[in-house]
């Protein structure tokens, strides 16, 4: 697919993929959307890590609700629709990658880019970042996966104030709510992310199972967890990386991962 609202690179393993309509701080088009849910599936046959961000001051300000396409007058309307095939799996995508995602948040995660921006395995955000769950000021339901990562991440009473009211949380609130993982400068945001994730591409294999592990420990029991760490410790124990980590450790030397 050739892209023309987002861009695409690889740096040093990382996928590193941009929204890139700043004139609308990123609002979400149905184009974009098709576009980033390709590149986020190419991203995680293309590199060893994944890095989610913006071009411009903005990380992405919600839906484009005039992008057009919405009839106000059919009583039939589904607003979400779109949900279905792409943005729904744009989330699901990130999540199921077996590399880690890490997301660099730039001025405005509102809307379904609050849901995109907390995706991220790991979430760098700047000093001005807000995220923003704007739904219930047009009259609309939390998407994008916002309803559970919020809950997740900062329990239900925070996560209900901001569905319920819509205030704009600001990036410091979000790192001591821990829903965020760094605050860096506004200008540092992009190099930051990025350093993060050339760190994690060096990484060795099991970082994608430690990712799945963690990611399904958010709904099953205790022991299910302790079975899904059994079978991933099995796949861990048979990988390359495994191999080299444990010959650097005898040689006492750096490992040098491959990913494999």
């Amino acid at each position: 697919m050739a892209y023309e609202t987002i861009l695409y690179d690889i740096v040093d393993d990382v996928a590193v993929i941009k929204m890139n309509q700043p004139q609308t701080l990123n609002a979400m088009t149905m184009k974009m959307g098709e576009e980033l849910l390709d590149a986020v599936s190419r991203a995680a046959k293309d590199a060893r890590a994944m890095l989610v961000g913006s071009v411009g001051r903005g990380f992405c300000s919600g839906a484009n609700l005039a992008d057009g396409g919405i009839d106000l007058t059919d009583p039939n309307r589904d607003m979400g629709g779109n949900l279905d095939g792409i943005f729904n799996p744009i989330i699901y995508q990130m999540r199921a990658a077996e590399i880690p995602v890490v997301t660099a948040v730039k001025g405005p995660a509102a809307g379904v880019g609050c849901g995109i921006a907390l995706a991220g395995d790991m979430i760098v955000a700047g000093e001005n970042a807000i995220f923003f769950q704007a739904f219930s000021k047009v009259g609309l339901a939390p998407d994008g996966g916002s309803s559970y990562l919020l809950v997740k991440a900062i329990g239900r009473p925070r996560a209900m104030e901001m569905m319920l009211l819509g205030p704009k949380l600001k990036a410091s609130q979000a790192l001591e709510w821990g829903m965020i993982n760094r605050v860096v400068a506004d200008d540092e945001v992009d190099d930051r992310a990025l350093d993060l994730a050339k760190e994690l591409a060096r990484g060795p294999r099991s970082l994608g199972i430690i990712k799945r592990v963690a990611w399904a420990a958010l709904d099953v029991s205790f022991e299910t967890a302790l079975s899904n760490e059994r079978v991933a410790q099995r796949e861990a124990g048979r990988t390359d990386d495994f191999s080299e980590g444990v010959a650097a450790f005898r040689d006492k030397r750096p490992a040098q991962f491959k990913g494999r």
